[in-house]
Parts: C-alpha cells; structure tokens; sequence
C-alpha cells in the first residue's frame, strides 16, 4: 500500500491550497520565486506573492537548526506570522529561548524534496515572538482566511480552537533591521 493511500482521508494544509486555490493562487504558486540581489524589496514583494514561509530556528551560536519547515504564513506589516502547533519544534524553540530564526519566502515545495531550492528565495533573519493577545489572535486569523479561503474552512476551526484551547500558538516573525540575506547566503 502507497503512503497516500494510507492517508486518503487526510487533506494537508498544502495539499488543500493546491486543490482549493483560486487562479490567481495557482499562478503565484506555478511562478517560482527568485531573490533580486541587492534589490531591497525583493522580501515585501515575495511575502506579498507567496502562500509560504520556509524557516528555520537559530541556535545560540547563529547556526541553523536541523528543525525546518514550510508553513502558512500571513504578512502582518512588514512580519510573517504563522500559527503551529504547542508541540511543533517552532513553538518548542521560542520557549527554549531560541527567539531568532532565518525566513525564506516562496514556494519550492515540501523542504525535504527541494533539493535546497528554497535558500535561493529570498530571506532574512527574523526575531521571533509569541503572540498571546486573543484580539490579535482574531485580527490574524482573518487574514488568514482571506489568504487560504477555500482552505479554510478546514483549517480555520482547527486554528481558532487550537488557540483558544491551547494546543496552537501564534509566532511573530520580525525582520531584523539589516539582516536580508542574498540569495544562498546561508546555505
């Protein structure tokens, strides 16, 4: 028996925004997206264009985790803000102290399959904070929806009750001043 076969019942977070995506949704995500150099508003423009985040926890010593991912993401000013699960290594780090993380934005597939892909996105290094605040929770959350809306109606519930229950957390993923990296900077 094949992998997906085990799991037909399963939608992924993904899988749901590939099969459920608007037009527009499928052509951002068809469009591979590259760092501009030196261009500074190469990261506005991919958050802007892009259903995902790609990151990685910072250790004490600057090296990256082993830990990476690509997650959903809604752009909150200039920050990326994701919503993970309590025992999500994500979620683990910040309470471990780790409250810096490297950001790729774009889409180059699952990490695991990408071949490294993803490090020539654009990125920066981020601080990275919770967010406790149920107001803030709420105002995120429909950003949220606008941005995945067939999606969410699956993922919505799951999100909203896993905040107020506990089982999700809510992370701010603020760009650091001056911390852009180049394409590859860090691979």
């Amino acid at each position: 028996m094949r992998h997906d076969d085990t799991h037909a019942a399963k939608i992924s977070r993904r899988r749901a925004l590939r099969l459920g995506g608007s037009a527009l949704g499928a052509a951002l995500l068809a469009r591979p997206l590259r760092a501009a150099g030196a261009d500074g508003a190469a990261l506005p423009r991919a958050m802007a264009g892009s259903d995902l985040v790609y990151v990685t926890p910072l250790l004490r010593d600057g090296r990256e985790s082993r830990c990476q991912a690509e997650v959903w993401f809604v752009a909150d000013g200039g920050d990326a803000v994701v919503v993970t699960a309590t025992d999500a290594w994500r979620a683990r780090a910040v309470r471990q102290g780790l409250d810096r993380a490297r950001l790729w934005v774009g889409d180059e597939g699952v990490w695991t399959e990408s071949d490294g892909a993803y490090r020539f996105l654009p990125s920066t290094l981020a601080g990275v904070s919770q967010i406790e605040d149920p107001d803030e929770h709420a105002r995120l959350l429909e950003q949220f929806g606008e941005k995945y809306s067939l999606s969410w109606i699956v993922w919505g519930p799951r999100f909203r009750n896993g905040l107020r229950e506990g089982s999700r957390v809510m992370l701010r993923y603020r760009p650091m001043l001056g911390a852009s990296a180049d394409a590859g900077a860090s691979a």
